[in-house]
């Protein structure tokens, strides 16, 4: 009895790939094991980046931070603490924001907490 493969689906599979890796430069696009294998290190990578994506942005918005509390004559982390001190509960992102589109918000809560 001949061998029975399921070419219908292993083609299917190896379509689907191809497709998703459409647009690589080089073998990466259009042959099977290069695209395979680049595939799986991209996801490998989606994953980590998803995690240093919270990473930068926290550290993006502690420079903002910094740089709008030194214009009002203190550092990111005496100001941190005054906020912490006085109760005041926001967050760095919120902060930050403030601190880059609304500096006159960002000056009375400052100045609260001077």
């Amino acid at each position: 009895m001949p061998r029975s493969v399921n070419h219908v689906a292993s083609k299917a599979r190896r379509t689907r790939i191809l497709k998703l890796t459409k647009g690589y430069f080089g073998a990466r696009k259009n042959v099977w094991t290069v695209a395979k294998n680049t595939y799986e290190k991209g996801l490998t990578y989606a994953y980590r980046d998803r995690k240093n994506k919270k990473r930068t942005f926290r550290a993006l918005w502690i420079q903002r931070i910094n740089a709008a509390a030194r214009q009002e004559g203190m550092s990111y982390s005496k100001l941190m603490g005054a906020l912490t001190k006085a109760g005041i509960e926001i967050n760095r992102k919120v902060l930050a924001d403030l601190a880059m589109n609304n500096p006159q918000a960002f000056k009375a809560i400052v100045e609260k907490v001077k």
